[in-house]
């Protein structure tokens, strides 16, 4: 056995930014070199960001990227690191594929990197391509048919890319036959609801596969309406746990590993001319014996495992922050109407970007009722954001008098003065607009194109009505826990939902109970139950009915919506594509 140090190095990279990401490898392989790591490995597609969609089309963008590459690994050098191994993800291309039709253009790849001694001395790509929920990257990239493994301190190191790691077989089973000593799989894992959970059980799956220890380093931030929570983690053959990184959390996973060494027969394997299990097996010798680990060694570190609730909150914290601040915005507007949505919205604001960079407007109609007025300026003043209010009768009522509206269309009249108001409040300073609309509502069309649905961001649009209510339980109690003032009103949380935009409404006039409504949309949105079925399990026909009318009619408004972070197993957009134009319908 060899003891080797090594890094699992937890960023946040930005998609396109390539001199901003080379910049954070740089200065994590230095911080990482500071504490005697041998290797340092980095995420998924860490120097491009990850997912860069159609950009991999780009051929300009494709050759940045191998140029940045190169650059990075002689400056690497240059500044004293260059006998540190990094293992670096980037978008690459095939030199070898032959172009035809239904093959991306230009044969991109999403591929890994070892630099050292200012080189490039090892590249392989991605050979399990998902092609499944947020996931296209059969559309955007050819698979890789190699396993590489690169002897690193006398250790034979082989590298997977994130799915391989998923799907059966393939770069595991190759790994196996090549009996090395250490399986690092580098990923862009995007977060959901207990994807910790699965994701631990399926490292500690592998590597008893495998029959190696297995290192397992996952981005974290925030990409449009993905959350990467990181929880990179390491552990033995046996699958036993034995260092943990946080999610949702910047950190450089540092661990001494006792590993076999010299597992792999070099006169076998450095030709590259075996196959298992379809995968040539290609070794390179980086580093033929290990350097000596400095004193004292590095104490195991697991991260508390965070509640369910801690979890998603953390994710539309993160989710936001990032939107706000990689789209270039420094403040964020949104409407409060001292309801529960737009509280909870307010607090993950204030969480996200600070108090004082949050703009609450309060626009009272003449339905407005004087609780949600006071609750709305309650809201502001218990998260210290800035606070206006804006009374919108007049505005209603010129609008009435020049188009006669009654009814229905007087009422989502009232909803798009208010986008209208927003809107114009943002161009005037500059703010982003936070949508506040949740997933149950969005998923029953119950909201105004042009009037609630307008805005850049809706950070709880994946979040069912049902979850608005437990995380804002959570929230107040995490702030009486902390000795601070819990940020949302508890008539807020108490009082029954309401649009208030006829006299006395409320959300159940036009809605089922959202405890029952939630347990039908889980089935019909979430995993794609049909009608018959969802009837078998118990819920009343002529409702089932109702909700999966609502849910399919509102297609075309769910295409308009603003994104929002996904945290759920299928969310709206990226996840769950429907068409506009559709007749079918659940039960004939």
């Amino acid at each position: 056995m060899t003891r080797i140090r090594i890094a699992l190095s937890q960023i946040n990279p930005t998609v396109g930014d390539l001199d901003g990401n080379a910049e954070l490898i740089l200065g994590r392989t230095r911080q990482a070199a500071g504490r005697g790591a041998s290797l340092v490995a980095f995420p998924e597609m860490a120097l491009t960001g990850y997912p860069v969609e159609d950009l991999a089309l780009r051929s300009s963008f494709v050759q940045a990227s191998r140029l940045a590459l190169e650059a990075l690994a002689a400056r690497l050098a240059a500044e004293g690191l260059g006998e540190v191994a990094v293992v670096v993800g980037h978008l690459d291309r095939c030199g070898v594929s032959t172009p035809r039709l239904g093959r991306p253009a230009g044969a991109p790849q999403n591929a890994v990197a070892v630099l050292h001694g200012g080189r490039i001395v090892a590249r392989s790509a991605k050979h399990h391509l998902p092609n499944y929920g947020v996931f296209d990257e059969y559309r955007y990239f050819v698979p890789g048919d190699r396993l590489l493994v690169v002897r690193v301190g006398g250790v034979d190191i082989a590298i997977a890319v994130c799915e391989d790691l998923w799907q059966e077989g393939g770069p595991v089973a190759a790994a196996r036959a090549a009996r090395v000593g250490l399986l690092l799989s580098i990923n862009a894992s995007p977060y959901e609801v207990s994807k910790d959970d699965s994701r631990l059980e399926l490292v500690r799956r592998r590597a008893r596969e495998a029959e190696c220890a297995l290192a397992y380093v996952n981005a974290f931030g925030g990409q449009d309406e993905l959350v990467f929570d990181g929880d990179s983690l390491i552990v033995d053959a046996e699958g036993r746990v034995l260092s943990r990184a946080a999610q949702f959390r910047e950190e450089l996973l540092i661990a001494d590993l006792d590993l076999p060494e010299r597992t792999v027969d070099d006169s076998v394997y450095s030709a590259g001319d075996v196959v298992a299990d379809g995968l040539t097996i290609q070794q390179v010798i980086v580093t033929e014996h290990a350097a000596p680990v400095p004193a004292p060694a590095v104490e195991p570190s697991i991260a508390p495992a965070l509640s369910d609730d801690a979890e998603i909150y953390g994710a539309l914290v993160l989710g936001l922050r990032d939107y706000v601040a990689k789209n270039g915005f420094q403040s964020v507007l949104l409407g409060l109407s001292g309801g529960i949505d737009s509280a909870l919205v307010a607090a993950i604001a204030a969480d996200a970007v600070g108090g004082a960079n949050v703009y609450g407007v309060s626009m009272p109609s003449s339905y407005s009722s004087e609780h949600s007025k006071d609750d709305a300026a309650d809201t502001a003043e218990r998260i210290g954001l800035d606070y206006r209010q804006v009374p919108i009768a007049p505005m209603v009522d010129a609008y009435l008098g020049a188009l006669g509206l009654t009814g229905l269309a007087e009422e989502n009249l009232q909803a798009r003065v208010r986008g209208t108001t927003l809107m114009g409040l943002s161009n005037q300073e500059g703010h982003l607009v936070l949508a506040t609309g949740n997933k149950s509502e969005l998923a029953c069309g119950y909201s105004t194109l042009y009037g609630d649905a307008v805005g850049g961001f809706a950070p709880i649009k994946d979040v069912p009505k049902t979850v608005v209510w437990r995380l804002s339980r959570w929230r107040n109690a995490e702030a009486e826990r902390r000795g601070e003032v819990a940020p949302i009103p508890v008539n807020s949380i108490t009082k029954p939902p309401s649009a208030e935009l006829r006299p006395g409404q409320v959300d159940s006039d036009s809605l089922p109970p959202y405890e029952l409504l939630d347990d039908i949309l889980d089935d019909y949105v979430e995993r794609d139950i049909g009608r018959d079925a969802i009837v078998a399990a118990g819920f009343e026909p002529a409702m089932v009915d109702r909700i999966l009318k609502l849910v399919d009619t509102a297609e075309y408004k769910r295409r308009q919506y603003p994104p929002g972070t996904k945290i759920s197993l299928k969310a709206f957009g990226r996840d769950r594509r429907l068409p506009i134009t559709n007749r079918w319908r659940e039960g004939g």
